[in-house]
Parts: structure tokens; sequence; C-alpha cells
């Protein structure tokens, strides 16, 4: 048996990077998932990758409906939500503070704060149904330590940090548990397809242990996501390789 057999898991922007990663190693470990994004293409690979255990629901999560949506087809096809993994997020048209118009900030914190809240809102009675449910909330070091222009996604990511603790306070006595997980920079196939060798090094250096990969991060999950980690809610797990644990600034 899998570390996670018998539980139904919904992960959001599973058709690429960390994502697709998690949906993998989750149907891998025994879990039925939900395979969630824009390209039904994408989407149908990773499905096929999953070994008979995926479905793949395509949804615009900026949509107020689509978290109904993917919730529904988690109990429709599987009768029941154990385990919600919010991964999906965005960065486009971010910058400086100076620089973002309140259009600009609406469309940032609409992916990557206000569609996790939505999902979880909608999730939650189904996961305290179920008895031991576990919300997992993808951040970033960038919410503790800034990068130059990305002044909306490190604010959503600071206040995703913030929103696991209010769950994980709120739903601990329905057996609902809420962590978060953290990462430094994560190698995937698509940002990273044309990386320069300069460009590597100079991010390797930036970490005690040299980069992470997707898989990295999708092993955290399935800790966070089954029995093992009963006892851990409200925790974000810095995923870094040792980078905030120096001295220095990173970019």
């Amino acid at each position: 048996m899998g570390r996670l057999e018998g539980e139904v898991a919904l992960v959001t922007g599973s058709t690429a990077g960390i994502g697709k990663a998690i949906a993998q190693r989750f149907a891998h470990e025994g879990a039925s998932v939900i395979v969630t994004g824009r390209d039904r293409e994408r989407g149908d690979r990773v499905v096929r990758d999953c070994e008979g255990r995926a479905i793949f629901v395509s949804v615009d999560l900026t949509d107020p409906t689509s978290a109904a949506v993917l919730v529904n087809a988690a109990i429709d096809q599987f009768g029941r939500l154990t385990v919600l993994v919010n991964n999906a997020a965005g960065s486009a048209g971010d910058g400086p503070v100076a620089n973002l118009t309140d259009e600009q900030w609406r469309a940032i914190l609409d992916v990557d704060l206000l569609a996790p809240a939505r999902l979880c809102r909608v999730a939650l009675p189904h996961l305290r149904e179920c008895g031991h449910g576990s919300i997992v909330n993808i951040s970033s070091r960038a919410a503790t330590r800034a990068s130059r222009g990305l002044a909306g996604y490190i604010a959503a990511k600071g206040a995703l940090e913030a929103l696991t603790r209010s769950i994980a306070v709120d739903e601990a006595a329905h057996g609902v548990r809420c962590n978060a997980i953290s990462p430094g920079y994560v190698l995937n196939e698509r940002r990273d397809a044309s990386i320069t060798a300069e460009e590597r090094a100079r991010r390797e250096a930036m970490h005690l242990i040299g980069l992470g990969d997707v898989d990295d991060v999708a092993f955290a999950a399935v800790y966070l996501a089954s029995t093992e980690s009963k006892w851990l809610t409200g925790s974000v797990l810095p995923l870094d390789g040792g980078s905030s644990a120096a001295r220095g600034t990173f970019t």
C-alpha cells in the first residue's frame, strides 16, 4: 500500500511544474487525484502518467464558480475529498509596488490568494467529513526573502502563509490540518528549459546544498497530506536548500 492509499486529492495548477510532480507522486502513493489547469492536452498527459488514478478538470481559477466545479468533480468521481493542494500561482503583470495599478493587484491576488481561499471554503465541509482532512498550500521563499519587482506575488504569498495559520487554528477542532511549503528556487521543465550554465551556477550559489527540483516539493507534499504528519498543523516548511538559514540577501 502507498502512503496515500484511499485519499482523494485536488491539486491546482497540476499540468506542469511543481503541481504536475505532486499529482504524479500522489497517484504513485495510492491517491485518486483531480488534475487541474487550463490546457487540456497537457492535463490529459498528466492523467495518463497517474496510473489510472486521476481525472482532468479544466478551469479558470479566477472564475469564482471554479472552486465548486472542482470540488464537485472530486465528489462525483471519487465520492469524497480528503486533501487539497493549493499550488496554482501567477505573477504576470507584477512589478514594484510603485508601479502596480489596482487592476494588476486584483489580477495577482485573484490567482495567488483569493482562489486558494475560495477552494478552502468550498472544500472544508468535505475535508471535515472525512475526519482527517489536509490542506497543503504552496507558498514561496519570496514571502520572507523578497525579490525585486514582485510586490504582488510576494504580498500574496505572505498572505497565503498567514491564511495557512488561520485555517489551522479554525479547523483543528474539525480534524482538518493546514500547512504550507515554502520552496526556494526549484528547477522545472518549462521555466528552466533554456537556463544558461551561468544562470544555473548563480542560482546554485544561493542555496547551501544546491538547487531543488519539483520532486523535492512533491515528496514534502506527500508527507503533509498523509497521516504521517497528523500532529503537524499551522506550519510553513522551508524547502530551500538551506538558503533561509544563511545570512545575506538573495535575489
